[in-house]
């Protein structure tokens, strides 16, 4: 039987300032440089500048980075889970 895999939003290993709109625009499927365009407008066009870029900040913080080539991903097996030896008493 096939394991479902669940997407994970993370940061983008292709970064311009931290990640966080390139990890949207792969979670989505969208395109990443539209994407950050249209983040950045929207950051400016409101108005309220700070406030958008503390939330940017925020969700950077939030966000966990992808994962690496050495790891397969976030979600591991349950073998995989309890590692290390176990002495009898």
């Amino acid at each position: 039987m096939a394991r479902k895999t669940s997407k994970q939003l993370t940061k983008s290993k292709d970064k311009v300032v931290s990640g966080v709109f390139g990890g949207v625009a792969e979670y989505f499927g969208w395109d990443k440089a539209i994407t950050r365009i249209i983040g950045a407008i929207l950051i400016i066009f409101p108005g309220n500048v700070v406030l958008g870029l503390l939330i940017y900040f925020i969700a950077a913080l939030v966000m966990p980075d992808a994962p690496n080539n050495e790891q397969k991903s976030y979600r591991q097996d349950d073998d995989d889970v309890i590692e290390g030896e176990f002495k009898e008493r």
